[in-house]
């Protein structure tokens, strides 16, 4: 048996105990553990980590750890830049695209009404999830930890509110997607891209009210789904408003900053 000593920043420590969290601790492993192991063991998913520092160097997930070993573990940075440090990943996402577990069905509908691709079903299996976020570069958003935990899901975040309004804030936080938001880009009911269609095409589809009064429609391009500018319009544009203007807060800038402290 060896022994290291390990500390975890920031939101890291939501998923240690009490007695773990925000401080240096020693901790026992059997020889020819990766640290990708020993931080899992811990109940750490590998997916929440950007950063790892072995006696002050970075390295990746497959390092073996040594006896006496000093281990750093932060988690996603998004307020300065650490690439050139970063080794725990073979490339970076070029796209932002989810794919969501069960527990998440109204978190998706958010995510869609932004314009983001999210992947949903409620009757995905983990092994789909991880292989769709692998086939596919998508992110994994998840409630269960475990399931962050397979080697082949190299992206996810663990969603840790349980409100969906506070769910889409803590993702657009955590991976400052405020400035991607493009809502209206997105059927909210099966992800699928949204097209403009014309009062006579979709005529007959129309409820008689809406002949008479509404001017420009959408049509879902992958189930057909038709959209139009209801009475929910302006609630719905004061909630992206909402969201858009978190992204000057001054709490959303420098979150990681301090990860070192």
């Amino acid at each position: 048996m060896s022994q290291c000593s390990i500390r975890f920043y920031e939101e890291l420590n939501d998923f240690l105990p009490p007695e773990r969290r925000k401080v240096c601790f020693n901790h026992d492993f059997q020889r020819r553990a990766s640290i990708k192991d020993v931080i899992e063991a811990l109940g750490v998913p590998h997916t929440e980590i950007e950063l790892l520092l072995v006696n002050g160097d970075s390295v990746d997930f497959s390092y073996i750890v040594q006896h006496g070993d000093r281990i750093s573990v932060y988690p996603l940075f998004e307020s300065f830049d650490v690439q050139p440090l970063i080794r725990v990943r073979l490339r970076p996402l070029r796209t932002t695209r989810f794919v969501l577990d069960v527990h998440l069905g109204k978190l998706a509908r958010y995510l869609r009404l932004l314009g983001f691709d999210t992947l949903y079903r409620n009757d995905y299996d983990d092994a789909e999830l991880a292989s769709l976020a692998s086939a596919e570069q998508r992110i994994l958003l998840t409630r269960d930890r475990d399931l962050l935990k397979r080697a082949m899901v190299t992206h996810g975040f663990f969603v840790r509110a349980t409100d969906p309004r506070r769910q889409i804030e803590e993702v657009l936080d955590r991976l400052d997607l405020y400035r991607a938001i493009q809502p209206f880009q997105r059927c909210a009911r099966c992800n699928g891209l949204l097209a403009t269609v014309s009062r006579s095409q979709v005529w007959e589809r129309l409820p008689p009210k809406t002949r008479l009064y509404v001017e420009a429609f959408w049509e879902c391009r992958q189930c057909g789904q038709l959209y139009w500018e209801g009475s929910h319009m302006p609630r719905l544009r004061r909630f992206i408003d909402s969201l858009r203007a978190r992204a000057t807060e001054p709490s959303l800038t420098g979150q990681i900053a301090g990860a070192g402290k």
